[in-house]
């Protein structure tokens, strides 16, 4: 029996399998404002037999949107947007989530196919970023970015909490902190960007401050029965990885006491220079660790895409959920497919009821 094939129980959630389409930015709306292209691409990844969809990086606040291009999701309009792509992905049977973000130094960037860099000063498009520290990313991200005041870390905080109650009435199940890939949590976090002298900067503890503070006024307003996660860069592959992960479980053990359920593991993206060594399922072992140390479930994206590999990292224990980005972007019925590859017992039953019907039958 497949094991990427039983179903996930988080909470009051329950997925059909251990698949899942991660976020993934399409750049696509309009002052923050999903539409019809955003339909269609959810509508057709939850067809596709994924037990769980996670829309795209959601921006907090129109500075915190990595490109104009961004979803948003910081006043109500936009939020109710949302509203026929939750519809869409229940409707086909897979859970509704989505992850909330805010870029940090990394914000008021052309979209990746006009140039994938800092939009130029001058610019209407562009706007002001804010970080812990006024040190710029670096290589094509070159803006210096303003330094936040300790109102506008108590101002970003709030904005995540809004944020998070515009999911829930809008009916997400899943919600995903995004703390990861060098967007603002994770540069609070990162040594190498956060360079304060205050209670948000130098020590380990302080510099986990923010990400802290933010997931417990989440919690406090997102419901106990759906699923609370985070996106989180445990490693940066920057010559200190054993240092940074022995940190990161530390700091995951202590979101997991605030009242996160599950962690999905990823990289750190803080520095542009630093020696990933990818390949499939690179990400495997040490999300393994994660879960075993920090004894909470786990996530991960990145070398997945691949049925033999899926299966086994949930076999061997490794990933709880596996996140199938990539392949899911050229095959969006990658679930059903991968339940032929491993020769799930009527594997089109992964896929709605209508679809199964005509692959059974014919």
């Amino acid at each position: 029996m497949s094991a990427l094939f039983q179903p996930f129980k988080l909470k009051d959630i329950t997925l059909r399998n251990r698949v899942a389409v991660p976020p993934m930015c399409q750049y696509m709306a309009v002052d923050g404002l999903v539409n019809d292209w955003h339909l269609s691409h959810y509508a057709g990844m939850a067809r596709g037999g994924a037990g769980l969809v996670i829309v795209e990086a959601a921006a907090v606040s129109p500075e915190g949107r990595i490109t104009p291009g961004c979803a948003g999701i910081w006043n109500d309009d936009l939020a109710q947007a949302f509203v026929p792509v939750v519809e869409a992905i229940k409707a086909a049977g897979a859970v509704p989530g989505i992850q909330i973000a805010h870029a940090g130094r990394k914000a008021s960037a052309n979209r990746p196919w006009e140039g994938d860099d800092h939009i130029a000063e001058g610019d209407a498009r562009g706007w002001q970023t804010i970080a812990p520290s006024a040190i710029a990313f670096g290589g094509n991200l070159g803006k210096v970015p303003r330094a936040m005041t300790l109102d506008d870390i108590a101002r970003v905080r709030q904005d995540f909490v809004d944020a998070a109650v515009r999911a829930r009435d809008v009916g997400f199940e899943w919600l995903e902190l995004h703390f990861a890939h060098g967007y603002l949590a994770q540069s609070f976090f990162s040594a190498h960007s956060n360079q304060r002298d205050d209670i948000y900067g130098g020590s380990l503890e302080n510099r986990s401050r923010f990400l802290l503070e933010t997931l417990k006024a989440v919690r406090e307003v997102w419901p106990e029965h759906l699923a609370l996660t985070v996106r989180f860069g445990v490693i940066e592959f920057d010559g200190r990885d054993e240092e940074t992960l022995r940190a990161s479980i530390g700091l995951v053990k202590q979101f997991k006491d605030a009242g996160m359920d599950m962690i999905s593991v990823s990289m750190g993206f803080t520095i542009p220079d630093v020696s990933i060594p990818w390949g499939p399922a690179f990400m495997g072992p040490i999300a393994e660790r994660v879960r075993k140390q920090a004894d909470v479930p786990v996530s991960s994206a990145w070398g997945f895409g691949t049925p033999e590999i899926a299966e086994r990292v949930v076999k061997d224990q490794q990933l709880d959920v596996v996140m199938v980005g990539k392949a899911h972007l050229a095959n969006p019925h990658w679930a059903y497919f991968a339940a032929k590859e491993l020769k799930v017992d009527r594997a089109s039953w992964t896929l709605p009821a209508p679809y199964a019907h005509w692959l059974e039958r014919y």
